[in-house]
């Protein structure tokens, strides 16, 4: 008696692939260009609508703000339109660069104490071991950071002007203490700075990982030389982001300032405010526009150092 083999059977999948049917194989499988070329092409559908508002919402401004810098206004001899770069010789000089000046002064002083006061305020958040209190803290934040204009100026003339509750109770002014002044309008906007710079740096500091602590302290590392060595060589970028943030927040505010202390303190957005209300000498409408490209190139001057700086952060918190 002889042992014979168990005929095989091939399956239907099998069958078909060789027989052309529906599994057959073709030798025609879907490269991996083709797939990231729809992947692609969904993502730039997905967000026309926000290039589209972009375009509308900035481009138009942007486009508005460069042509105005240089041309003549319409109150010009020649009847406006005509190419020219006075206004921006203008808005360089005198009081126009004083404000300027002062502005940047303002936004990079209170940007750099938001900086510097935020940070441990937003790790006393993240260490917190108490949900309530750290959901509270960032829900508060997130009012305070955009709790400004008219209210914060009212509030703090209330509390902290010449006849506020506090300079009385106080006696504030018998100290030298005046709102109305640089010093008090720092104070102003650090109220806002200060919760903003706490909703921005939260997510970096939650990025940094238990791990490097615990290899830091069995190296022997303090809690001093984990913050100095390790800790704040990551955070760097992302401080210098939220610094750049603030930065921007306080260089454009306009209506604090305005209801606060009007015109005497120097600032490049009252100044606008001014030239757009006819505030100007003859012939000179368009310096507005060319202060409004001085604050843009402001920004993108310090957007320029923040971007390669956020990009080596993003490797280490990713």
């Amino acid at each position: 008696m002889t042992d014979t083999a168990p005929t095989q059977v091939p399956s239907p999948a099998a069958a078909d692939q060789f027989s052309g049917g529906p599994g057959a194989v073709t030798g025609k499988t879907p490269t991996p260009t083709a797939g990231r070329s729809r992947r692609f092409g969904g993502a730039w559908l997905a967000t026309l609508p926000l290039i589209a508002f972009f375009l509308v919402g900035f481009g138009l401004p942007a486009t508005a703000i460069v042509i105005g810098a240089f041309t003549t206004s319409s109150d010009a001899p020649d009847g406006g339109g005509s190419f020219t770069t006075a206004n921006l010789t203008h808005s360089l000089q005198g009081a126009y660069a004083t404000s300027l000046w002062g502005s940047v002064k303002l936004s990079a002083l209170t940007a750099l104490l938001g900086t510097a006061l935020g940070l441990p305020l937003a790790q006393a958040v993240v260490t917190s071991r108490f949900r309530m209190l750290r959901e509270s803290v960032l829900a508060g934040s997130g009012v305070l950071a955009n709790f400004g204009g008219v209210p914060l100026a009212f509030m703090f003339v209330a509390t902290l002007g010449n006849s506020g509750e506090l300079t009385k109770q106080f006696a504030l002014t018998k100290h030298g203490w005046s709102l109305y002044t640089f010093t008090g309008l720092s104070v102003v906007y650090l109220y806002f700075l200060i919760p903003l710079m706490i909703l921005t740096i939260t997510p970096a500091l939650e990025g940094l990982r238990v791990q490097w602590r615990e290899a830091a302290a069995n190296n022997g590392a303090t809690t001093l030389q984990y913050w100095r060595y390790v800790a704040l060589p990551i955070l760097l970028p992302s401080l210098l982001g939220g610094f750049v943030l603030l930065f921007g927040s306080a260089f454009a505010a306009y209506a604090t300032a305005d209801a606060m202390v009007g015109s005497s303190i120097p600032l490049v957005s009252l100044q606008i405010a001014d030239a757009l209300s006819g505030n100007v000498l003859v012939g000179q409408g368009n310096v507005a526009m060319a202060l409004g490209l001085d604050m843009i190139v402001v920004a993108c001057l310090v957007m320029a150092v923040y971007l390669p700086l956020q990009r080596r952060s993003a490797k280490w918190l990713s």
